[in-house]
């Protein structure tokens, strides 16, 4: 079975190069515990791959060989432009490696469709300044789940593709979106990406979900990772957990892995250390 390496070195070592292709993975996260730097260095590395394999190896290392590099990147954002991504990017990793990848990864800005029935101001989130003509059209665009379902159908077969995030799908639920309908959407998901044959990471913050309707999106992806925070004396550290991976868990299982101690670098998020089954 085909790997599609998640960018995290270490990482990919231990789960034998990747995720396997056709996957969907859920990126779940407390505030600031590396969940979307998991993100940026993911969709970061596989791009340098394709464009400086000098800069990747030195910061990434060699591919497993069971593993196959994505054909693109694609990054989707709810809220954010591709300027704004780059920058936050930039806050992460090194700048040699975002100069890099910011001409390969395809960034696609769906905050018109997003906050188009929303009372934000469109020059907001446009920067340009709202006419009659503008109001006029609005209810012209397609609905932000539509546009979403459009894009993956265009953009996902055979590439990565990051979701950011499920978490503003969630503050848009109103009369035209309902919890119903974000978590059908990510079962429906789940069932395109075997045919795409890619790898689809959708990030959502923990903070913003009951326990069951986590369970629910457990359920319906591939796989998850947990970002946690772990505090000892007086110390906190970042950690990741492997959940419900098909293709993945097995193998932490067989090494006896528990948990992943992370760290974040000029490279990016990182896998420090991990906690085993004594």
């Amino acid at each position: 079975m085909d790997r599609i390496p998640f960018g995290v070195s270490h990482f990919d070592s231990v789960v034998g190069g990747g995720a396997p292709s056709g996957t969907v993975v859920l990126l779940v996260g407390e505030p600031g515990a590396g969940a979307r730097e998991f993100m940026y260095t993911s969709a970061t590395m596989n791009a340098v791959a394709h464009v400086d394999p000098e800069l990747f190896e030195l910061h990434y290392g060699d591919l497993d060989e069971t593993a196959r590099l994505p054909e693109e990147v694609h990054y989707i954002s709810f809220t954010d432009d591709e300027t704004k991504l780059r920058r936050e990017m930039s806050y992460v990793l090194d700048d040699d490696l975002v100069d890099a990848a910011a001409d390969t990864i395809h960034v696609r800005d769906l905050s018109p469709e997003y906050f188009q029935l929303s009372p934000v101001p469109r020059e907001w989130y446009l920067g340009e300044t709202t006419t009659l003509q503008d109001l006029g059209g609005r209810e012209e665009r397609a609905s932000v789940l539509t546009a979403l379902g459009r894009h993956l159908n265009a953009n996902a077969p055979e590439n990565l593709v990051v979701v950011d995030s499920i978490t503003d799908l969630l503050a848009a639920i109103s009369g035209e979106m309902t919890w119903n309908d974000i978590a059908m959407l990510l079962r429906g998901l789940g069932k395109a990406a075997h045919r795409w044959d890619g790898l689809v990471l959708a990030y959502v913050s923990r903070d913003a979900l009951e326990q069951t309707e986590l369970g629910h999106l457990i359920d319906a992806a591939d796989g998850t990772l947990q970002f946690e925070w772990e505090s000892g004396g007086s110390k906190r550290a970042r950690t990741m957990v492997v959940q419900e991976f098909r293709g993945v868990l097995s193998q932490i299982e067989r090494e006896n892995i528990v948990r992943f101690e992370t760290e974040i670098h000029e490279g990016g998020f990182d896998v420090s250390d991990v906690r085993k089954i004594r």
